[in-house]
């Protein structure tokens, strides 16, 4: 299989670094005939069940993401379909930290989970998996409207702040998925992962902007509906994946409420179905709400509300002068007159950027201790300070090589040899001092000369802060990634075998020959693997059409219909197996 490097899609080239460490090869020879055969159902499910009731760009959209019936796409068949619409995809481990999904989704990147279902989580799996996001998320991805709400979202999100009680959440979110995929999970770790997780969830005190945001996701991208109260239709990945809650959302009981900015007050639990969803009437009114969250976000917000934020998040975070200059790191203090800013700190490496491009040589090995400085304007000028040409500084005796006091408005003094004047887009944004002292309002040391040299960011105010540093490809910050992998199946020799006899039935069904050995296909299942069904019933699938051996197909419509009323939980999936049998899906989409 191809590797992403591999892959002639512009969107998958783009991405930075810090997030092509999550990417993993499909590995595509991996996927079993079961792997097959679930996917099969799954997409004929919804081809027959989501042409009613689905979004109406769904069922052409399949096409247009590279997507067939009757195989688990590649991810290069992916990458060619959706280049075209000015997307790409990748496969990844399994959840990935959801500051790095959103940011993928600003990239215009689709983040796809390697792994399949198990058979006996057809209907629905909390874990993501190449179901979930390629037949859910791919295919309402042609209709314009949506994809640049997705993206949009995606940058939002990309600025979020998050808590370390989010990335807490996340890790009990990934144990228990990828417990509940593993064939011989213990109940009782399962048990333990979900107490776990109810904890975490009772326990998040405040939730931070991605927990919020990640709300809005949720009610739109994954379980969106969209039209009218009365007659929604389906536009969410994780009900266009589910077969199950594809037609259950439908229920009367399940309530439908039209969505406005006040979802972001609905938690919710991966682990169950909904038992509310959300309407919107237009694409554009998703943007329109996210506009609305986007202007409470520390991001647009910036000042004391946005470093409160920061240094709450105790991550990497950027504040933004008025000037235009970044400052990235960990952010411990801040000094506050009248509700506004007046000095910053961080602690620990730091880095100094302009408009999201490092400043040579004030990267965080330089800045390696932290980062401070004033936040305001010069006592007794009308004019902010990085408003001044140079030769206005140097007419306030801001001159390179001369000494120079400054005073702050609100009592900062900043006393040293001015070295340098670093000044972009029409604006003053940095001046370097030597033998600096830097006092406070109380008269208190900030800065003192045999500390070296030091740095005085110019700027009236914090605009904007935001998770994360603004060039992270200089600061290498790498997001946070877990150390827990997904589990990978060792199959015993039973299953092995189950397994040829998937292969078997797929291949008459691809090739054509006769029909004899379908009823030894179907003798080793009755003899060796009585549980199973999906290979029963698509050995029925090929004698019903064909009007073939219409004994060993009564032997096999008796079992299944026997099977379905003994054993309650597959009694929809028969039943449905069986509808489509009678009611076959369109050729068009079956490659």
């Amino acid at each position: 299989m191809a590797s992403f490097n591999d892959f002639n899609n512009p969107q998958v080239a783009a991405l930075p670094a810090h997030l092509k460490q999550f990417i993993v090869n499909q590995h595509y020879a991996h996927y079993t005939p079961i792997d097959h055969a679930v996917w099969r159902y799954v997409m004929r499910q919804n081809y027959s069940y989501l042409k009613d009731v689905a979004y109406y760009p769904y069922i052409p959209g399949l096409e247009k993401a590279g997507l067939s019936i009757e195989k688990i796409p590649s991810l290069q068949e992916m990458n060619d379909a959706l280049g075209k619409i000015g997307w790409g995809a990748v496969t990844v481990d399994g959840f990935i930290p959801p500051a790095a999904f959103m940011e993928y989704q600003a990239y215009r990147v689709l983040v796809i989970a390697a792994d399949i279902r198990q058979l006996k989580h057809i209907e629905y799996t909390p874990a993501p998996d190449i179901i979930h996001e390629s037949a859910g998320h791919a295919p309402i991805i042609a209709d314009k409207d949506y994809h640049e709400y997705l993206s949009y979202f995606g940058s939002i999100g990309a600025k979020a702040m998050f808590s370390a009680q989010d990335f807490e959440l996340y890790e009990a979110i990934r144990a228990l998925s990828i417990l509940k995929e593993m064939p011989d999970a213990d109940e009782n770790e399962i048990k333990q992962a979900e107490e776990l997780l109810a904890h975490r969830q009772e326990n998040m005190g405040e939730p931070s902007e991605m927990a919020l945001l990640s709300r809005l996701h949720w009610w739109t991208v994954e379980y969106g509906l969209i039209g009218t109260l009365e007659n929604p239709k389906i536009y969410g990945a994780g009900l266009l994946s589910s077969i199950g809650e594809s037609a259950s959302c439908m229920d009367c009981d399940i309530k439908k409420i039209p969505y406005t900015i006040n979802a972001v007050n609905y938690t919710y639990d991966i682990t169950k179905t909904q038992p509310q969803l959300f309407v919107t009437p237009t694409f554009q009114n998703l943007i329109d709400v996210l506009e609305t969250f986007a202007n409470t976000m520390s991001f647009r917000r910036g000042g004391v509300y946005g470093l409160q934020k920061a240094i709450d998040s105790k991550n990497t975070c950027t504040a933004v002068y008025s000037s235009g200059l970044q400052v990235s790191g960990t952010f411990a203090d801040f000094k506050e007159i009248n509700g506004e800013p007046v000095f910053i700190k961080t602690i620990g490496p730091s880095a100094l950027a302009i408009d999201n491009r490092e400043l040579k040589g004030h990267g965080k090995d330089y800045h390696k201790d932290g980062f401070s400085s004033p936040v305001g304007k010069l006592k007794g000028h009308a004019m902010p300070l990085e408003n001044l040409s140079i030769e206005e500084l140097n007419y306030f005796g801001i001159e390179q090589g001369k000494a120079a006091v400054l005073t702050f408005e609100d009592g900062i003094t900043v006393n040293g040899e001015v070295k340098e004047i670093i000044s972009s887009n029409g604006k003053t944004q940095l001046i370097t001092f030597t033998n600096c002292t830097v006092k406070g309002v109380s008269g208190e040391v900030l800065f003192d000369p045999a500390w070296g040299v030091y740095d005085m960011a110019v700027g009236e105010k914090i605009v904007s802060v935001f998770c994360g540093a603004a060039d992270k490809e200089q600061f290498l910050e790498i997001a946070y990634k877990s150390s827990t992998t997904t589990h990978h199946v060792d199959y015993d020799q039973s299953t092995i075998e189950l397994q040829k006899l998937y292969q078997q039935v797929r291949n008459r069904r691809q090739k054509g020959g006769d029909y004899g050995f379908l009823g030894n296909v179907w003798q080793m299942l009755q003899r060796y693997h009585h549980d199973d069904w999906l290979c029963a019933l698509e050995i029925l699938e090929i004698l019903d059409h064909e009007e073939a051996e219409p004994q060993v197909a009564a032997e096999i419509r008796s079992f299944l219909e026997k099977k379905a009323n003994a054993e309650p939980e597959y009694k929809k999936l028969i039943n449905d197996g069986f509808y489509l049998i009678k009611h076959p899906v369109e050729q068009k989409l079956v490659v």
